[in-house]
């Protein structure tokens, strides 16, 4: 189906269309209206999704394995649509936060090429052109992170590249070497060939080398300290669009090979899976409680945050793959919310550091209310989505035993929670210090806080339906344990 393919094919376009326009007002009308229509798309996409079970395009007519293969299943489909609500979100938010005009039409350039690469690794079928999506996205994030020039951003973008290099250097020799064993890297052949192959562990050499590409591009636990370095140096704007989106396309990439070809030497995986997502956690929200910097917070709040998606992929079962995936739209969604707020703290007060601001409350009741929904969200506070997330999770930890990995999800959910109290408590409740931030007067329009309000609500409905989002993850974790019907699609079988 040629729809399949537009949600790459409407970025390039909008990218073209940028580089030839010279207006500040048309580029930032052209980007809302333009992530405007790639969310409308999704939501047809995942219509289509739910009512056939898979979208395939063989480009240029050559079936797979032998061309290039596009496919959208249930994940595929639910990665795509709140990817959308983001850019959306985040394409409102630059149009009273990026204002210079020379920069700002280069920003929503890289912009929309971010987002091409990011629904490319959503949607193809291959192997090799999921690793030149990743590099689509390393390329147009390094821009985006150096946007502006300061030394500090400068500084975190070289981190944020040399690390992110070595991982794509893992993910080349990984599909090497997966090649030279199967000789195809189309996913639906790959898992045609090791499912059935009883020396398919000799390909944990393989694994291990995407576990690692992987892990940097999510940024899991001992891989993570890009972000942490690199995250805070960036525009608050760009900063949001990360947060939300860049790590999970690796959460993304884990999920998918892990559920459909590495699938062998499961007692070793699924163990080191739950080790790593327990380091993870716990290693993340332990460094957000120390930091007084509500970027570095929020940073180290993003790694606590993708333990508990690769601890769902760790337990294995349906339920817990289920709870995975719910986790992974839940914090997309909060998680880009949480950043936009700071951002509009920052706006409000002029400073990122909790020392030197406070009595946000009397001064902007709206803002703490907008924070709270966020933040209740990432704690876990019923009923806000975060709640059912976790609750998903821990319970398919408690129902296969694994009860260290629920001891650790519930103490690393008190941290964040931890986190969240500081930042309320130092931002909104105490007084506003008596320094160089005290004179601040500049107020919030309704457009300013409009993204918040928008993830917010997101945030809250999936709470109240949490029955139904949980439905269709059920229905994901379901398609990517079986494999088979993906193989079949895929294949035209």
């Amino acid at each position: 189906m040629t729809i399949t393919a537009l949600p790459i094919l409407i970025p390039f376009v909008l990218i073209i269309i940028l580089i030839i326009s010279r207006s500040l007002v048309f580029s930032k009308i052209t980007s809302i209206v333009g992530s405007f229509g790639l969310l409308i798309l999704s939501m047809i996409i995942f219509y289509k999704v739910n009512k056939l079970g898979f979208l395939v395009l063989n480009m240029a007519g050559w079936k797979s394995p032998y061309g290039i293969t596009l496919v959208i299943d249930f994940m595929s489909s639910l990665m795509l649509m709140v990817s959308s609500v983001i850019v959306f979100a985040i394409a409102i938010y630059a149009y009273r936060s990026l204002n210079e005009e020379k920069q700002v039409t280069k920003f929503y350039v890289f912009f929309f090429s971010l987002i091409m690469g990011v629904n490319g690794a959503f949607i193809t079928g291959d192997v090799f052109n999921l690793y030149v999506w990743f590099e689509v996205m390393l390329i147009s994030s390094f821009v985006l992170i150096t946007f502006g020039k300061s030394k500090e951003q400068l500084e975190g973008g070289i981190k944020y590249l040399a690390l992110n290099l070595l991982g794509s250097l893992f993910f080349l020799a990984g599909l090497g070497l997966l090649y030279g064993k199967t000789g195809t890297l189309n996913m639906a052949h790959l898992a045609d060939i090791l499912r059935n192959d009883h020396q398919a562990i000799l390909m944990n050499t393989s694994a291990i080398l995407f576990f690692i590409a992987f892990g940097i591009k999510a940024a899991v636990f001992p891989l993570f300290f890009w972000l942490p370095a690199s995250y805070h140096t960036a525009n608050i704007t760009i900063s949001s669009l990360f947060a939300g989106l860049l790590t999970k396309v690796g959460v993304y990439a884990f999920i998918r090979f892990f559920t459909l070809f590495f699938v062998h030497d499961q007692a070793f995986w699924h163990q080191f899976l739950l080790i790593i997502a327990g380091f993870t956690m716990i290693i993340g929200g332990m460094s957000a409680s120390v930091h007084y910097d509500t970027r570095k917070i929020l940073s180290y709040h993003i790694i606590s945050q993708i333990g508990y998606m690769i601890m769902g992929l760790g337990i294995y079962t349906p339920l817990a793959i289920a709870g995975a995936i719910f986790f992974t739209i839940h914090n997309m969604i909060a998680k880009t919310n949480t950043f936009i707020v700071a951002g509009l703290i920052y706006k409000l007060k002029g400073s990122f550091y909790l020392k030197d601001v406070g009595g946000i409350i009397k001064q902007n009741p709206v803002l703490a209310i907008l924070f709270v929904i966020p933040a209740f969200a990432l704690a876990g506070v019923p009923p806000i989505s975060g709640f059912f997330a976790k609750f998903i999770l821990i319970k398919a930890s408690i129902d296969d035993s694994h009860f260290v990995i629920a001891i650790i999800a519930v103490l690393t959910a008190l941290l964040t929670l931890y986190s969240m109290i500081k930042i309320w408590n130092e931002a909104f409740l105490k007084k506003q210090p008596d320094n160089e931030f005290s004179g601040q007067n500049t107020s919030l329009s309704f457009l300013d806080m409009l993204p918040s309000i928008i993830l917010g609500t997101i945030s809250i409905l999936m709470g109240i339906f949490a029955f139904k989002v949980f439905d269709f993850t059920m229905q994901a974790a379901d398609q990517l344990i079986e494999g088979t019907s993906y193989i079949n699609n895929v294949l035209n079988r």
